[in-house]
């Protein structure tokens, strides 16, 4: 079965194909509509992280990442918009603008992503370039992972291959003409 968020329309390939197949759990947002292009408040420099809930995680889930990547950026590798990890067990929700806390006020480790900003930064792909996708991945993981040897979106990436119990997914696009 092809994933939702992969289409003729988008160049880039779809990310978690070579990953592991886990069960998926429900995710939900208040500004993120599935498939469908990605509030204002969601892009550009100065945006806003958005809000994320989830719920029916896997049994034995210890801690929880946050990722959300655009497969169809001009790279060979994509381009990593927000990657945390370690967020306690008990949260099942981040509110929108949480990606700009210390933290994201749930003492999460965070990330310095491809644009070199720590925390959300907003979709932003280049002008003319089409739409890309933005994948908002909620990550359920089997133990805290050791933040010492995580140092950016791609190590993190790695340890999730080995530690997720599951994954919860909602994507949006975006352009700028």
């Amino acid at each position: 079965m092809t994933a939702s968020y992969v289409s003729d329309r988008f160049p880039g390939p779809d990310p978690y194909a070579p990953l592991k197949e886990v069960p998926s759990f429900d995710i939900s947002s208040n500004d993120v509509v599935d498939g469908e292009r990605l509030p204002d408040h969601l892009a550009g420099d100065n945006a806003t992280s958005p809000h994320l809930a989830w719920s029916n995680v896997p049994e034995g889930t210890k801690t929880f990442a946050v990722t959300c990547f655009d497969p169809d950026a001009p790279t060979a590798s994509g381009f990593w918009h927000w990657s945390a990890f370690n967020i306690p067990a008990d949260v099942t929700e981040l509110p929108a603008g949480a990606g700009a806390e210390d933290g994201m006020g749930v003492g999460a480790v965070v990330l310095t992503g491809d644009a070199e900003v720590k925390g959300y930064y907003g979709a932003n792909p280049p002008a003319g370039h089409g739409p890309h996708r933005y994948l908002f991945v909620v990550h359920a993981v089997d133990t805290e992972l050791d933040a010492d040897s995580i140092a950016n979106p791609t190590q993190l990436g790695f340890n999730l291959y080995f530690h997720t119990l599951g994954r919860a997914l909602t994507w949006g696009w975006y352009e700028n003409k």
